[in-house]
């Protein structure tokens, strides 16, 4: 029996309040989860609850809504917040199978009474109990492949279809169901402080099942856990990190002399890497600029708890005013891990697949070539520069630096360096991982040399 004293405190639903809220305002659902479980005091079994049914239910959204669909032939005049409840409801009816139909349907109904009324208690009873009476609707009857993309993984149609124009149907299917796998955890092990072997025995003695990574030999990772809870993570001799982005720093062939710029440096996973490389004798450098203070600061908390701080500085800067601040010519390396769509993290954030449109992509290309463009005077006759994105579409990827290398002839490009050769394109010389191929976020890497002053 549902306490309804308490029902407002349950985990199912603050995960319908979190859902709305998502929906409503566009934000990020981690932050809003986050803000739930630390405004409630939740204990680490309610709080997994809450994390979980508002990834799975964000996720499959448009499935769900697929499945609710003939349940609600006036869905445009049900409250918002009653669809969410339905597609929580669905969503455990559907997908987890520890928790009994009855007390699925019986808590929905007492959210909806306490949450409405008794009249919206009955509707959603209802429509619960006629979606149990019938067979899941099949995605067969959906004759369009991007629809049926669309519908079956709960990736917009539009993107089905950009992606398909890039790199077929198939593979595009592929990319659409990975999204639904579960996110690995990964970590990058500072190797000047202990070996990948050594982290990867105490963090088994912790309890975490680990191995190394298929893309770097800096990773580790793992199917379930939580780094940040680990000892070699407090005492920073490791950092989470994805495991397609650990491949930033070593394409910029850093040595422990160089100067490095680092132009969009937070939270700090790419500037810690690369201060790995540099040596405090010697003179080495990254300098490490954000647009807002707190971002900036994480940085500098990064470094501290990796004992790196000696050879990292850092400034609130937009990185589009660099080449006001420094002097030309003043750094060995530039990275630019530019602002994008983020497409590439579609599996750890599901909510931006909702969030875009496809004028994002105009619109962030022209602040990607500015950055591009003041940064373009720092860096030394002979250098590199490392631009890097965590999404996957064409406009911010290879469009942006092909735009670049028309009109910054003393620029050229250089073929990736990675462990993995076969990951760099025999074509362009760029890496492009899509999240479906290593399970990792999707990820794009170019190299420029500048070979005149």
């Amino acid at each position: 029996m549902v306490n309804k004293q308490s029902i407002q405190k349950s985990s199912r639903y603050l995960a319908m309040e979190t859902l709305n809220r998502i929906e409503k305002s566009g934000s990020y659902s981690n932050l809003e989860i986050d803000q739930v479980i630390r405004k409630n005091q939740l204990s680490s079994e309610e709080a997994g609850l809450l994390t979980e049914l508002v990834y799975g239910v964000t996720q499959r959204r448009l499935t769900l809504d697929y499945y609710l669909a003939p349940f609600l032939k006036k869905s445009k005049k049900v409250d918002a917040w009653v669809i969410q409840l339905l597609r929580l409801s669905v969503y455990q009816l559907v997908y987890l199978e520890r928790v009994p139909n009855h007390a699925v349907l019986d808590e929905a109904v007492e959210i909806a009474k306490k949450r409405g009324h008794k009249g919206i208690g009955n509707m959603v009873n209802a429509v619960l109990r006629n979606f149990l009476r019938e067979e899941l609707r099949s995605f067969d009857n959906l004759t369009d492949p991007s629809e049926r993309i669309s519908i079956q993984y709960s990736l917009p149609q539009w993107l089905v279809q950009r992606f398909a124009k890039e790199i077929g149907m198939e593979e595009a299917e592929k990319l659409a169901a990975s999204l639904l796998e579960k996110n690995r955890s990964s970590a990058r092990v500072n190797q000047n402080l202990i070996s990948v072997e050594e982290a990867l025995d105490t963090m088994k003695e912790e309890g975490f099942n680990v191995e190394k990574s298929q893309l770097t030999s800096a990773g580790i990772v793992a199917k379930s856990g939580h780094f940040a809870g680990s000892l070699l993570f407090k005492q920073g001799k490791i950092t989470i990190q994805d495991e397609s982005s650990m491949l930033v720093a070593p394409a910029l062939r850093v040595e422990p002399h160089h100067q490095v710029l680092d132009a969009c440096a937070a939270p700090g996973g790419k500037t810690t890497h690369i201060a790995t490389y540099l040596s405090v004798e010697q003179g080495g450098k990254v300098t490490a600029l954000d647009l807002h203070p707190h971002k900036v600061k994480l940085i500098e908390e990064n470094a501290k708890r990796q004992h790196l701080g000696e050879v990292v500085d850092t400034f609130v800067m937009d990185a589009r005013e660099a080449g006001e601040r420094f002097e030309e010519e003043q750094f060995d390396r530039i990275l630019i891990d530019a602002p994008c769509s983020g497409l590439g993290l579609m599996r750890r954030k599901p909510d931006i697949k909702y969030n875009k449109q496809e004028t994002d992509f105009e619109r962030l290309q022209t602040i990607q070539l500015a950055i591009l463009e003041s940064v373009s005077t720092l860096l030394k006759k002979g250098g590199l520069l490392v631009y890097s994105t965590c999404t996957i579409t064409k406009e911010e990827n290879h469009e942006v630096v092909d735009r670049f290398l028309n009109k910054h002839p003393e620029y050229k490009k250089e073929t990736v360096f990675v462990e993995k050769s076969d990951l760099v394109d025999a074509e362009s010389g760029d890496v492009t991982i899509y999240p479906h191929q290593y399970g990792t976020d999707g990820f794009y890497i170019c190299c420029l040399k500048k070979t005149t002053s």
